[in-house]
């Protein structure tokens, strides 16, 4: 288990050294804040969407 542990801690740092060094790093932080806002925007537009099928389907009369 431990050999393992210690693989997998050496893989991370290769690969995290790997992304560092390439010119394009990673994602700006504009990108992360506009996913991050674009995603709340789908959860709460979900999360609407839901109650009020809920609620539509809760008024329905069977009988």
């Amino acid at each position: 288990m431990s050999a393992l542990v210690t693989y997998l801690a050496a893989e991370l740092r290769r690969r995290w050294q790997a992304v560092r060094d390439t010119k394009d790093g990673g994602y700006s932080t504009e990108a992360v804040l506009v996913t991050a806002l674009l995603v709340t925007l789908a959860l709460v537009v979900v999360g609407i969407i839901a109650v009020k099928v809920a609620g539509k389907a809760d008024s329905i009369d069977l009988g």
